[in-house]
């Protein structure tokens, strides 16, 4: 694997390095010992997925406060997404600054998100699926978020939206420790 960095502190794309043969190919997505070489997370108790069905949904922003924050490792395994990521640590040289991924079945790409960081992403095709590593568990109480237009981050999702949670609408905007991470 290949752990390339990006603009925010911590951040990183992982890109798999394919053997391949007449039959396809073969990549390693995870392995203990290289993550920790990295310095990364090497503990994921708890794997997702999500499939959406149309191009144009949103999911996001969302992170988990302390002390269940958790890093996220995100996989698009089907189509392909705009993955966008923000980071609301206060004491980063990255603060309040986002960055966008595309992650897609072609690329196989996988972005590490540090705890600290809300999360999203917007499909780009009809169909597609993601597959998330995460180093908590889910835990409800802990579940924060902050709206996907905010204008103090000024997203630019790529395209329009057409699908969105109620819930991920509604999420307030970004207010350093009310209602972000504490």
């Amino acid at each position: 694997m290949r752990f390339l960095p990006t603009t925010l502190a911590g951040a990183c794309l992982i890109e798999p390095e394919h053997r391949g043969d007449s039959r396809g190919h073969f990549a390693r997505t995870f392995c203990d010992a290289e993550f920790g070489a990295a310095g990364l997370e090497t503990r994921f108790p708890q794997q997702n997925s999500s499939f959406n069905h149309a191009a144009g949904t949103l999911r996001g922003m969302h992170f988990q406060n302390a002390p269940a924050a958790e890093v996220k490792v995100v996989r698009c395994t089907r189509g392909a997404i705009r993955d966008i990521i923000i980071d609301l640590r206060p004491d980063s040289v990255s603060y309040l600054k986002w960055e966008a991924f595309e992650l897609t079945e072609e690329n196989d790409r996988q972005l590490y998100v540090p705890k600290g960081f809300a999360h999203g992403y917007i499909t780009l095709t009809d169909q597609s699926a993601v597959s998330y590593l995460v180093s908590t568990p889910y835990t409800p109480a802990a579940e924060g978020g902050v709206r996907w237009n905010d204008p103090a981050f000024g997203i630019d999702w790529g395209m329009e939206v057409r699908q969105i949670s109620d819930k991920d609408a509604n999420w307030p905007d970004y207010r350093p420790h009310e209602g972000g991470l504490l």
